[in-house]
């Protein structure tokens, strides 16, 4: 049975992916779907780049703004409310445009990602928590390595979340995350068209560092206040590019202007690993993200008799 079309658009934070999706989106007759970590998160909408609400106007979006931050939120979860709203989506004849930057979201629709239910031991959660204040999470990122090497090599040394759960996942179940993710691919339920945008890297740095800049001018610090005052506690949300920086600003722990070096460190940092995670994609067309006419060369691709 033939399956239906779904097209993604990947690539680096600052991109340019939102507008091409949009763009898109308006050319074929399709909805956006968000493939972002971040943009799930209700009440925190300044540094996670969301669509604006003229950017909204433009196309629909699903998936963004939905989950409280004090929630958490797992690819598995992710991927059974993406292939919801996709197969939604097609059933109104319309296309799903899959649009982000989150590799571990994209990978769950592309291989088809049956997620193993590895309950977490909230004792050892608890332990391991402990360690990381005793010890620092730079010893457990390097044992995390040993036992895990390809999985760590996807996150960064800061990454507390995904550090902690490689290590939980291999004391629950005895095998390294990557091997259950590859154990449990059953393969897409759709036909993937994947495309990924790139640019100079100097030029994409440079744009990181303005948008990071224009993100403080337009009041990240008082939306990280705000979001703090209205939540007890955050599982993961916390723990985003921007926010956990600017957490450790209001701790007195850095500078004002240290904070902000770093958040643009981070996130030249992420854009660097993001692009180093589309390279695995080998069926992947790269587009130069400054190309005009990348909306027509997307539709040329999808439109092409084998694609059908």
């Amino acid at each position: 049975m033939e399956k239906n079309q779904v097209i993604i658009i990947c690539g680096p934070t600052a991109s340019g992916k939102t507008k091409l999706g949009i763009d898109l989106a308006n050319r074929i007759n399709g909805e956006i779907v968000s493939a972002d970590s971040m943009q799930i998160y209700k009440d925190m909408t300044i540094g996670t780049a969301k669509p604006t609400d003229e950017e909204k106007s433009l196309a629909v979006h699903h998936l963004v703004d939905f989950i409280s931050p004090d929630k958490r939120y797992s690819v598995a979860d992710y991927k059974k409310d993406a292939e919801k709203v996709i197969e939604d989506i097609i059933s109104r004849g319309k296309k799903a445009i899959i649009v982000g930057g989150t590799g571990l979201y994209i990978n769950s629709l592309l291989y088809g990602i049956e997620y193993p239910d590895v309950e977490t031991d909230l004792d050892y959660r608890k332990f391991l928590e402990d360690r990381v204040k005793k010890e620092g999470l730079e010893k457990l990122y390097n044992e995390a390595k040993k036992i895990d090497e390809e999985a760590v090599n996807k996150i960064s040394i800061n990454d507390k979340k995904r550090i902690l759960r490689i290590l939980e996942i291999y004391h629950a179940t005895g095998k390294t995350k990557t091997q259950l993710e590859i154990e449990s691919r059953k393969g897409p339920k759709y036909d993937y068209k994947l495309f990924v945008l790139n640019m100079d890297r100097e030029l994409l740095y440079e744009r990181i560092n303005k948008r990071v800049d224009l993100m403080i001018e337009q009041g990240l610090i008082e939306e990280v206040k705000n979001v703090l005052n209205k939540y007890k506690e955050f599982p993961t949300a916390m723990q985003g590019l921007g926010y956990k920086e600017v957490v450790e600003y209001l701790n007195n722990d850095i500078t004002k202007d240290e904070m902000i070096e770093k958040v643009k460190q981070e996130t030249r940092r992420y854009a660097k690993r993001q692009i180093t995670w589309f390279k695995s994609y080998k069926n992947a067309i790269w587009l130069d993200a400054l190309n005009k006419n990348n909306v027509n060369i997307i539709i040329e691709e999808i439109e092409k008799p084998n694609n059908k």
